[in-house]
């Protein structure tokens, strides 16, 4: 059948460590068949290290990381299949790096109480973002411009409502049959 393909779609859920960007992604994953990742994964083992040691990324070394998850987007563009990446993205140049690969990515930006996040943060285990990085996330934090297209949403928010909202108003298509788009 032609014509009833659905448009391929690319959404990255942001915000700082801790405001739930990978619970709100893998959310709208199922309910929209959008394939996830998290950009954590895509991190080389040099940046995991500092990140560990509490020592802050610079502009340098994000850069590779960003043009490998926009690569990650591209090539599941040309294989027809939508995305949704759960990626810090916080600032508008890193997010720019992004939007390089494939066209019309859209952001969900996830923000709300510092204190909010500080306890999530202090109560997440296994995780090697220590919570002493969250005042440098929130320092470089550049929230979305007009321009960029996207919805900001409260973390104040039940993670199943956001995930709901977010695809409400990006307008996602709910999941269909066993396809995953």
């Amino acid at each position: 059948m032609t014509g009833d393909r659905r448009p391929v779609r690319h959404v990255v859920v942001m915000g700082v460590s801790g405001a739930g960007k990978t619970t709100v992604a893998l959310g709208i994953s199922e309910r929209t068949g959008l394939r996830f990742a998290e950009a954590d994964e895509f991190h080389p083992s040099a940046n995991v290290a500092r990140m560990r040691a509490g020592v802050p990324l610079d502009d340098e070394a994000r850069w590779p990381w960003l043009r490998r998850l926009a690569g990650w987007m591209t090539d599941r563009h040309a294989e027809g299949i939508s995305t949704v990446l759960a990626c810090s993205a916080l600032k508008r140049s890193y997010r720019d790096v992004l939007r390089q690969g494939p066209p019309d990515v859209e952001f969900v930006h996830l923000h709300g109480q510092v204190e909010l996040i500080r306890d999530r943060l202090d109560r997440r285990a296994g995780h090697y973002m220590p919570a002493s990085l969250l005042d440098s996330q929130r320092a470089i934090l550049e929230h979305l411009e007009p321009d960029e297209p996207g919805v900001v949403l409260d973390i104040g928010l039940p993670p199943d409502e956001l995930a709901a909202a977010a695809v409400a108003r990006l307008g996602l298509p709910p999941r269909t049959g066993a396809g995953q788009h």
